[in-house]
């Protein structure tokens, strides 16, 4: 099995979009420009969502166009038409489409049932096909892949349904995310048993939340699984605001120093010092 692991950086995006201080694109395009130069190959660093929902992104098409063509792959979330709309007429090599594995997340997250999210999801990825040049990838979310802050636990059969029917609607790669960050190691396992029987575990990644300090238990199992593609957070910034007490991603050196301790080599050879400063002004930015 493969010791090559990727670090799918999403720092410039979900680490800084519910910070509550204003931050310049000045200093978003510093940080994802720095990020790449630190050899991280993909970095997830807008959002085209409505800047009345998430003032935070506001800037994002020109966070795309200000950062330097060819150091890293850019990748945007776009929620819905308009966003996938606006996204494809800047230079981003892929789109993060998502959903939710309950009910009461998507109707806290999105105000839609989830049915209705299916349905919104489907007819997005749709458009991107028809619109998207063969080059652009696609990148599919699933929050509250284990357990739910409204619902409560998560059945693994329903995580794996909404996988298979991302895999097969067109997504080149899943994401699973422990939304709340308290996931179990057993969670995590009962979720992937049932998960990897309908999506290779090449085409999937995690997404741990490090709430409990627990995701890089949750890793390993992970790996176990064969998922070679992890998503962290520069400086370990991020968190959800509804998913209350869930705090910020996986810190990005934490991952680093993990993996590279149990063995992997990481996919683009991050440099370790460089990292360590572009953890330093992530802090700076957000002010702490």
């Amino acid at each position: 099995m493969s010791k090559i692991v990727e670090i799918f950086e999403v720092g410039p995006r979900d680490g800084l979009q519910n910070e509550p201080v204003f931050i310049s694109i000045e200093d978003k395009i510093a940080l994802t420009e720095g990020l790449a130069r630190a050899g991280l190959p993909r970095i997830e660093c807008a959002s085209f969502v409505s800047p009345k929902w998430v003032p935070q992104m506001a800037e994002s098409a020109g966070v795309v166009s200000g950062t330097t063509p060819g150091l890293a792959k850019l990748y945007v979330l776009a929620p819905n038409s308009r966003g996938l709309q606006d996204a494809l007429q800047t230079r981003v090599q892929g789109i993060c489409v998502f959903i939710a594995a309950t009910e009461g997340f998507s109707q806290a997250n999105t105000n839609i049932s989830l049915a209705g999210a299916v349905e919104r999801v489907q007819t997005l990825i749709t458009e991107f096909k028809h619109k998207a040049s063969g080059d652009v990838r696609l990148r599919g979310y699933i929050s509250c892949a284990t357990h739910c802050p409204y619902d409560g636990a998560v059945e693994p059969p329903t995580v794996a349904r909404l996988a298979e029917m991302l895999h097969r609607s067109g997504c080149d790669e899943i994401s699973l995310g422990d939304t709340m960050g308290t996931a179990h190691p057993e969670q995590v396992a009962k979720m992937l048993d049932a998960v990897v029987q309908v999506v290779p575990a090449q085409s999937l990644a995690g997404h741990y939340h490090d709430t409990a300090e627990r995701a890089l238990e949750n890793i390993d199992v992970s790996l176990d699984y064969g998922l070679r593609i992890f998503d962290s957070s520069i400086a370990g910034l991020g968190g959800c605001p509804y998913a209350p007490g869930a705090k910020g991603n996986l810190d990005t050196e934490k991952l680093y120093d993990h993996l590279t301790k149990k063995g992997y080599d990481i996919f683009g050879n991050p440099n370790r010092m460089a990292l360590a400063a572009m953890a330093q002004l992530a802090r700076k930015v957000v002010g702490r």
